[in-house]
């Protein structure tokens, strides 16, 4: 039976059940870190670990390790590990922030608990990240500093916004960089290293990981805007309603097109020019189908279409077999769903 698991085909047979067997090892010692401290903490730090998640940086991370030498070592299992509870660690605070009531399905911490205990449950999750990465060596932990750092700076980024003078558009790529594809690069990184790759083939996996996670935001960027809720399980124009102008939208304002102008009346304010939320149907669905047509999105679609080129380019680079093939299935799934 052939194995998938979030656009990655891992075709059938022995690689397949390696992988499965590695991410289960990953979930088996995230569980056991998060569950020896103190009661107090146990039930808030594995509140989010327990609700599932796709775990797709872990995955990415034991793909790469299969360009190594020793992939599926317990030192790429705790490389894997540490990725996933510093994305948990991040999701913590990002509800907090975003003063969000669900996470997957389930009611987010700060809505269950409260927002201190949701902040301090991110941090343990940080502290045992710390913990793991430190049995790896002082490069790792370098690496992992280094990343923490990137991941703070894209949320200041984003939460102070684009400067006076600054381009909306520089400024976007950059916080989707720093917020998302600095972490998926450091898992291709961690698994190359922690299974031996040698510096090139760990180089290129990084880099594969900065295109994959900024195309991965891009990408729902897109389907925000023209997916029919139905296809994706999202409602579109979510980002709209909250006030948040994603690259499609970025793209459209600052063009010259028809509906341009009709676009900024609705989505900036005009006393501050500032994004401005939607809070009226109509609205929303009017601000839609200009964006569905316009240049904006067809710029979108056409830089998704680069960074997937330069995906299979980084690809042709490295070692034919599963773990590149499974890869490659990724960077097409990447563009696909958006239709």
């Amino acid at each position: 039976m052939k194995s998938t698991f979030a656009g990655l085909d891992l075709g059938t047979g022995e690689f397949a059940g390696q992988v499965q067997e590695s991410l289960q090892r990953v979930e088996d010692l995230l569980i056991s870190e998060l569950s020896s401290g103190d009661d107090i903490l146990v039930e808030a730090a594995t509140h989010l670990a327990k609700a599932g998640g796709k775990r797709f940086r872990p995955m990415f991370a034991i793909l790469a390790s299969h360009f190594g030498t020793t992939p599926g070592s317990d030192d790429v299992i705790t490389s894997a590990t540490v990725i996933e509870m510093t994305h948990l660690a991040t999701l913590y605070h990002d509800d907090v922030m975003d003063e969000a009531s669900l996470r997957r399905g389930a009611p987010s911490a700060n809505a269950r608990w409260s927002n201190s205990i949701a902040i301090l449950a991110g941090d343990f999750l940080f502290a045992r990240a710390s913990h793991l990465v430190s049995t790896l060596g002082p490069e790792a932990v370098r690496i992992i500093a280094d990343t923490f750092a990137e991941l703070v700076t894209g949320q200041m980024r984003e939460t102070v916004g684009v400067s006076a003078g600054g381009d909306p558009i520089d400024h976007y790529l950059k916080v989707v960089w720093e917020k998302t594809g600095s972490l998926i690069a450091t898992a291709g990184r961690f698994g190359a290293y922690t299974a031996g790759a040698d510096a090139t083939t760990v180089d290129t996996l990084a880099r594969l990981g900065d295109v994959v996670g900024t195309a991965f935001q891009v990408s729902d960027d897109i389907i925000d805007i023209a997916s029919v809720s139905g296809d994706s399980g999202k409602t579109p124009g979510t980002d709209l309603r909250e006030g948040v102008h994603t690259l499609p939208v970025l793209l459209a304002l600052a063009g010259d097109g028809p509906g341009s102008e009709r676009l900024s009346q609705l989505l900036v304010d005009p006393q501050s020019g500032a994004a401005r939320p939607l809070v009226d149907d109509g609205e929303v669905n009017e601000a839609l189908n200009l964006l569905v047509d316009s240049a904006g999105m067809k710029q979108a679609r056409a830089r998704l279409e680069a960074m997937a080129d330069e995906a299979d380019g980084l690809l042709a680079g490295l070692p034919a077999g599963p773990a590149n093939d499974a890869f490659s299935s990724l960077v097409r799934y990447t563009v696909d769903r958006v239709g």
